[in-house]
């Protein structure tokens, strides 16, 4: 994030424990509109705890976490639910679809529960499948599509509202090389495109390396910053 610029995002002091084990023990982030932030650390860390409090998933104990100006922290359940459904999207490590609909059902479930009319809604879907090499595959389920596949799929249901902020955590750590990175471009250039805001928990190097910024997350702090990347 540039000097000066406000944060879209930020925490501040954040502390949370599951029962006696500690996760974030005073973690500090901000994230600047428009930015690509890649979380890096090791298992355990606290990263994805980290960003699941980002997200308004999980509260912290103590602590501050802010998205455009409002405290996260404070929000009631169905405030928070209402904020991931209408201006967050999400990716998770192994794509998390529902398995009884089809690709394009996946793709249009947030425009369904957003409200909009189920016509509109797989219209929409299905104008992401050939902008993500999925053409011809929005009638399949999940257990009919490769692994690769299916997270391109879930890269189009995380981007089809055109969300301010993009919650990815480990998004290729189920896939091979070739195919992570593939899945990587094009997470790259659908935020890119739309002006997302996007949060990419990770532990590989090349991963974080398609992000504006790393940030290092080690026993529940922010321990390390890289700086913003200023070329190729």
């Amino acid at each position: 994030m540039t000097a000066g610029q406000a944060p879209l995002l930020e925490v501040r002091d954040a502390v949370l424990s599951f029962g006696q084990t500690p996760a974030l023990r005073g973690a500090d982030l901000s994230v600047a509109a428009g930015e690509i932030l890649a979380v890096m650390g090791p298992s355990g860390s606290g990263k994805s705890t980290l960003l699941h409090c980002m997200a308004g998933i999980l509260v912290p104990d103590s602590g501050e976490v802010r998205f455009d100006g409002r405290r996260v922290d404070r929000m009631r359940e169905p405030e928070r639910s209402e904020l991931r459904r209408d201006r967050f999207g999400f990716v998770f490590q192994f794509g998390q679809l529902v398995p009884e609909l089809t690709a394009e059902e996946n793709v249009a479930m947030p425009l369904l529960l957003g409200g909009t009319r189920r016509g509109p809604a797989l219209a929409e879907a299905r104008g992401w499948f050939p902008r993500l090499g999925l053409d011809g595959l929005g009638g399949r389920r999940s257990g009919e599509l490769s692994g690769g596949q299916a997270q391109r799929v879930a890269l189009a249901r995380a981007m089809v509202a055109r969300p301010d902020v993009l919650f990815a955590d480990e998004p290729t750590g189920s896939l091979d090389s070739l195919t992570g990175e593939q899945v990587m471009e094009q997470l790259v250039d659908a935020v890119r495109e739309n002006g997302t805001t996007a949060v990419i928990v990770t532990h590989e190097a090349r991963v974080a390396a398609c992000a504006d910024r790393e940030v290092m997350v080690r026993d529940g702090k922010v321990t390390s910053l890289r700086l913003e990347r200023t070329g190729p």
